[in-house]
């Protein structure tokens, strides 16, 4: 079973940039479908990007299209969330989480079962 640590939150303004790393232990991370979420306060959890262990697949919510990048780095373990052009509405706690790779797309939280503790960004008008 994989485990996820991810770090690089913070508090920036807005049109700034700011990168998540997340950071996995365990032997099978380069089978894991891995992805980043959100949550702010009163609302869902939401997907705001995935990648596909072979990197050939990238997913973004339409919110985040052109602004946002995630990276992935099968020899290291990492998955990263580069965040440009930051908006108030990207505020919330981020969470890394993976899943075993079936060939299968979600959007879904329910269907990620590893997850990291979660990282806050805010971004301040």
């Amino acid at each position: 079973q994989v485990q996820l640590v991810e770090s690089g939150g913070g508090l920036v303004q807005a049109g700034d940039s700011l990168r998540l790393s997340c950071v996995a232990s365990g032997r099978t991370f380069s089978i894991y479908d891995m992805a980043w979420f959100r949550q702010a306060p009163g609302k869902d959890r939401e997907l705001v990007a995935r990648v596909n262990p072979s990197r050939s697949i990238t997913l973004y919510a339409d919110s985040v299209k052109g602004r946002f990048t995630i990276s992935r780095d099968n020899a290291k373990n990492t998955v990263d969330l580069q965040m440009s052009s930051l908006k108030p509405e990207d505020t919330g706690l981020y969470y890394c989480a993976g899943r075993q790779y079936d060939g299968a797309s979600y959007t879904n939280p329910g269907r990620y079962d590893v997850w990291g503790q979660g990282a806050q960004v805010t971004v301040s008008s």
